[in-house]
């Protein structure tokens, strides 16, 4: 697909851009509206495709839980392995589109590697993750950043209460939750392990608090998020930060996100996600 094309859906996935505008654009590089709405089932996610792992799987188990956050309470998704015997605890957090049934199935396949896997769902003080992703996006920009960032490091407190969780931390983000790992592994000093996905990097004069290890994923075509790995990169050596950095080649922004058809690369996903697995071994177990 142009390039073209995916970077705008990139835009209009990140940027205040209208879904009118969104579509103008669309039809302006495709030739024409009915073109554009031809195009559009192959950029947007399709969540029928979100289950790789069904939610009733009997090796698992799964519910919706809450927990308490300053003036409220966070709604989350849980998945666990049924064996009695301890686990460390990963929280997985989700892209600009809030906790969805694509992040439900990515938590229970954290879950089936030997993990208690809790997805938290930014959206909570808004009422939770509404059905439109659209009416979603929008929502993220109501919130108040360092607030989200706090109502994500109490998961962690709530993972201390779970008699499952060894009390070994980890984290891993996609996209807007690459930011929020990275932001976590700065303020989180218990956390072991952090993964960004093409996540938005921290402040570089706050890498200096990250005690975590960082296993970084980059696509190699997001030129808007890979502008920062080079500072990032810098502060982290200066640091003396423990952290592995891959890009992949050819590979777009949201490139493990199996429901959006045009940028997901299997190749590339299956790849990140060993190395992702094999990371939380080393350092949660």
């Amino acid at each position: 697909m142009d390039q073209r094309i995916i970077n705008l859906f990139d835009e209009y996935t990140h940027k205040p851009l209208t879904r009118e505008d969104f579509i103008r654009k669309l039809s302006k590089l495709t030739g024409s509206t009915a073109a554009a709405l031809a195009v559009l089932p192959l950029l947007e996610v399709n969540y029928a495709k979100a289950e790789t792992v069904p939610d009733q799987d009997d090796r698992l188990t799964t519910a919706h839980v809450t927990y308490p956050i300053d003036g409220g309470e966070m709604k989350a998704y849980i998945a666990r392995p049924k064996k009695s015997v301890t686990y460390g605890g990963v929280v997985v957090i989700h892209e600009n589109r809030g906790l969805n049934p694509h992040i439900e199935d990515v938590t229970r396949r954290v879950a089936l590697e030997g993990f208690v896997a809790i997805a938290p769902d930014a959206l909570s003080p808004l009422g939770g993750t509404p059905s439109d992703p659209d009416k979603a996006r929008d929502m993220f920009q109501q919130l108040d950043a360092a607030k989200t960032i706090s109502n994500f490091a109490k998961a962690f407190d709530f993972l201390k209460t779970q008699k499952d969780c060894n009390g070994k931390f980890g984290c891993v983000g996609f996209c807007w939750g690459g930011a929020m790992a990275n932001n976590l592994a700065v303020q989180v000093s218990e956390l072991k392990a952090a993964v960004p996905f093409y996540g938005r990097q921290p402040e570089v004069n706050d890498v200096p608090k990250i005690k975590a290890a960082l296993q970084l994923h980059y696509a190699g075509m997001d030129e808007r998020i890979n502008a920062g790995i080079s500072a990032y990169e810098e502060a982290l050596k200066k640091a003396n930060i423990n952290y592995q950095l891959f890009i992949y080649e050819g590979a777009q922004h949201a490139f493990h996100n199996d429901t959006a058809p045009t940028r997901y690369n299997e190749a590339a996903a299956k790849l990140a996600w060993s190395r992702t697995i094999a990371f939380f071994n080393e350092k949660l177990r």
